[in-house]
């Protein structure tokens, strides 16, 4: 086994501006809790300190016009025509250094993708990768540059007749991927998000499901407030493994947000990570190659939690704590809560738990109706 961390101390300290949700500190409270409990310490780990993305595959994806505004942006100027592409805002503000950040998260993206299906790893995560919401000409939902569209696109020109299932795990739409491979056969895009009835983008029910040779190769999988491990394990299993083993990928990548978690300030949902690991199990037991992505997650004690036991689940290791029972190596930071990794189980009840199945059995129905067909189940 040959697996790789992509990881840089100096891309987790980039800051997007006070009071903004988005961190990439949490990059660094993983790598740490991943070292103290043991599970980057084993000879076929490597750590990647991703090079920044040739410009040039930018346009793989994105308009030639939007990638001239964020360089702006980066150098620190300000146009008014920057609204127009999204720049400016509150979720998307304009930082000196942002276009060379979002290179180097995308080329960790890239870099690990091409590891993968060159032989060189078996399975890869980048904690600063998944900016699953930029549009070709939009920035959007702290979105910049999609590092999963551009390295999806180059893969599909460079290794003919690969097949690339992208499984999204985040508690928002991945409307910016979907977008990307809307018509496309050779990507199957599933995601599992909070409904856009309550939640940005605003998007992901149920009957986008692709259009033209594409039809049926975007799965949505839309949950009520309030969804719990209990209620997304049905929701997964039903959907989830039945098309990835019909479609048959060479690797999946996999958004591993972990927005979805109950004390998440953003969302909605109320998973723990008890129900997340089974996530992450059931993607690496359906395609031995797997390339993990970082996502949301604006809780960071828990999302460095969550991801240290998602890399011990893609490594087959234990999470042991190594200061366990020393002085002054008691709990802290991530752990602090409820004493180790992992959390208390929790689950729904009353009018929210049973509003939550109902809704979720009608959609799982929906889709076994009406995407099943299509791939022969």
């Amino acid at each position: 086994m040959k697996t790789i961390f992509v990881y840089s101390g100096e891309m987790g300290h980039f800051d997007f501006g006070y009071g903004h949700p988005f961190k990439p500190e949490r990059a660094i409270k993983t790598f740490d809790l991943c070292t103290r409990y043991g599970v980057m310490n084993y000879p076929w780990m490597t750590i990647l300190n991703p090079e920044p993305l040739d410009p040039n595959l930018l346009t793989l994806f994105h308009k030639p016009a939007l990638i001239q505004a964020i360089e702006k942006a980066s150098r620190g100027e300000f146009e008014l025509e920057m609204m127009g592409f999204g720049l400016g805002t509150k979720d998307n503000p304009i930082l000196p250094g942002i276009y060379e950040w979002f290179l180097r998260a995308a080329g960790g993206t890239h870099q690990a993708m091409e590891s993968i299906l060159t032989g060189q790893a078996d399975a890869a995560f980048n904690p600063f990768g998944g900016f699953h919401h930029a549009l070709p000409d939009q920035v959007e939902g702290f979105c910049y540059l999609n590092d999963i569209a551009i390295t999806l696109l180059d893969a599909l020109k460079k290794f003919p007749g690969i097949r690339i299932a992208f499984i999204d795990c985040d508690a928002h739409h991945g409307n910016g991927v979907q977008a990307a491979f809307y018509e496309d056969p050779r990507v199957l895009v599933i995601s599992l998000h909070e409904t856009g009835r309550t939640l940005y983008p605003w998007s992901g029910s149920e009957t986008e499901i692709g259009q033209g040779k594409g039809k049926g190769f975007t799965v949505n999988v839309p949950l009520e407030p309030g969804t719990d491990d209990e209620v997304y394990a049905f929701a997964f299993d039903a959907i989830v493994p039945p098309l990835v083993r019909s479609f048959g990928p060479d690797i999946i990548v996999a958004e591993l947000g972990a927005d979805t978690l109950i004390s998440d300030p953003l969302t909605h949902l109320k998973l723990t990570n008890n129900g997340y690991q089974q996530i992450v199990r059931s993607i690496k037991n359906l395609c031995p190659k797997v390339l993990g992505l970082g996502g949301g997650g604006y809780d960071l004690y828990r999302t460095a939690r969550c991801w240290t036991l998602a890399w011990a689940i893609l490594n087959n290791v234990v999470p042991v704590d190594e200061f366990a029972g020393l002085v002054g190596g008691m709990m802290f930071g991530p752990e602090m809560e409820v004493g180790s990794l992992y959390d208390y189980p929790y689950l729904s009840e009353g009018e929210t738990k049973e509003k939550a199945l109902q809704e979720v059995r009608r959609v799982v129905t929906f889709i076994q109706d009406v995407v099943f067909p299509l791939h022969g189940i």
